[in-house]
């Protein structure tokens, strides 16, 4: 490039620093998150690029996060799990040096991953990206390429210099070595996860200034598609289709459930003293075998979770376990992702987590209420789906309840919490609002059931007239699906 094309491109990338900085504007007012993903050859320029990207930006609009190996903590924990975490809110960029794909790499051409585990990792990548997408997060994905003789000579410069010869490890030099089979597969992963959702862009990496100006021009068009998108907000004509839901026509029904089994309360002592001592014994052999168990509880509102879980727990080691309730999301969880806040807190490896009520709430109230769109909540059930299966493809156990009641057994235990002084905060307005939609809610959880009833995360319906007798059977179902996770692996 002459003297006046280097002008000319300098002058160009000055421009486009600045509309950079506006369109970072434009998205935080308009609540677009945006996630920039940077991959490609050790001594590419990634840190450069990332750093050219981010001098023309408010600094208080972005994160970096630097992704190395991960850690216990993280090992002990789904693949995706330390990723979600670092989701962008809708007020902020997301910045990674490296990500995901590293990862999967590095575990692919090292064979310790093989083709079947690879496509289930592919799999649930595409899922991940696609869900955020959805959310509404601008993804965007640049490799820097560089040949082999140019990593070998960057290479050859960063041993040289004292201050940088730290950064040429023994593993850089063990990719290098092994540079066709990295180039191989990483043809194979951008082949898999070149999304609409989530392009790749391959950049030439050789001359910095030029790659620069492409990461810009890319970065400009696509958030300039977007902000005017968005500011121009054109309403959609007619209601969103239904294409495409999951369907299980196995999946339980309200209308088959028997509501007049019960337990006299001696059958239930001996019982629940038994069923409490085998889940102690259970709770100690996940430990031991590094098995997650995720076990939701959702339900008519005075179902009798709370009673539920407390007699589930009373003979665990509280180290080993945790509840979650699950209230309306607060400010910082609004600006996220729905299921971010649910990621966040899956149990580590040999851990249990019980969540009182969960992410069902997006096809339930959100959809009764009208806190989303139709398809918004017509899209959950794919995502639910897709989420569940993650966590069985880490090992996890996942267990879903739901606790059904009919109208009179309801309305007594509402009376009776209003009688009860030390019950009466359990009692509010809006379990007597979603009682008056009673019907509409039956018609939400009929189709939840039929959508999200998969053989991963199948659902239980627990008959709850009778306290005692659903307390039993909710025990027997954590029982029953730790046991067989436990065969299996035996």
């Amino acid at each position: 490039m002459d003297g006046n094309g280097k002008k000319a491109l300098k002058r160009e990338i000055e421009e486009l620093e600045q509309e950079l900085a506006l369109l970072q504007r434009r998205c935080r007012e308009l609540g677009i998150p945006v996630l920039i993903v940077f991959e490609g050859w050790s001594a590419a320029g990634k840190g450069t690029m990332i750093n050219r990207v981010i001098q023309p930006l408010d600094p208080r609009g972005f994160k970096v996060s630097c992704i190395a190996a991960p850690n216990r903590d993280e090992q002990l924990r789904p693949f995706l799990w330390r990723f979600w975490r670092r989701t962008p809110s809708a007020e902020r960029m997301a910045i990674f040096d490296r990500s995901w794909y590293r990862t999967l790499l590095d575990d692919y051409v090292a064979e310790e991953l093989d083709e079947d585990s690879l496509s289930k990792a592919l799999d649930d990548v595409v899922a991940f990206e696609n869900q955020l997408k959805d959310g509404g997060t601008v993804i965007f994905k640049f490799f820097l390429d560089i040949s082999k003789e140019e990593q070998a000579e960057r290479l050859d410069k960063l041993r040289k210099n004292p201050a940088t010869a730290w950064r040429v490890s023994d593993d850089v030099l063990a990719r290098h070595c092994k540079y066709g089979q990295y180039k191989k597969a990483t043809k194979r992963l951008i082949e898999a996860t070149d999304l609409p959702a989530s392009p790749w862009k391959v950049i030439d990496a050789k001359h910095v200034t030029s790659a620069n100006a492409s990461i810009l021009r890319c970065l400009v068009k696509v958030l300039g598609k977007r902000v005017t998108a968005l500011a121009t907000d054109v309403p959609k004509q007619g209601p969103p289709p239904k294409k495409d839901l999951p369907v299980f026509p196995t999946a339980p029904s309200l209308k088959r459930v028997d509501l007049s089994l019960s337990l006299d309360r001696d059958e239930y002592r001996k019982l629940l003293e038994k069923r409490q001592k085998r889940i102690g014994e259970l709770h100690d052999e996940i430990y031991h075998r590094r098995i997650p168990v995720v076990i939701v509880y959702e339900g008519w509102d005075a179902g009798g979770k709370g009673g539920n879980i407390r007699r589930l727990t009373e003979e665990m080691d509280p180290r080993g376990y945790e509840v979650i309730p699950i209230a309306a999301p607060n400010d910082v969880e609004k600006v996220h992702h729905y299921l971010w806040r649910f990621w966040t807190e899956f149990p580590k490896a040999g851990h249990l987590t019980i969540f009182d009520r969960s992410w069902y709430g997006r096809v339930l109230v959100e959809r009764v209420e009208g806190f989303c769109s139709e398809a918004d909540w017509n899209r959950a059930y794919g995502e639910i789906n897709e989420m569940e299966e993650n966590f069985w493809h880490f090992g996890a156990v996942v267990i879903k309840f739901w606790l059904q009641i009919d109208k009179d057994e309801q309305m007594n235990r509402f009376k009776a919490r209003e009688k009860d002084s030390a019950k009466q905060w359990k009692l509010n307005e809006e379990d007597w609002r979603n009682r008056e939609k009673w019907d509409l809610y039956e018609e939400a959880t009929e189709e939840m059931f039929l959508r999200t009833n998969t053989s991963y995360a199948p659902w239980t319906v627990i008959e709850g007239n009778c306290k005692r007798y659903a307390r039993i059977k909710a025990l027997d179902g954590v029982i029953a699906a730790i046991e067989a996770r436990i065969a299996e692996e035996d």
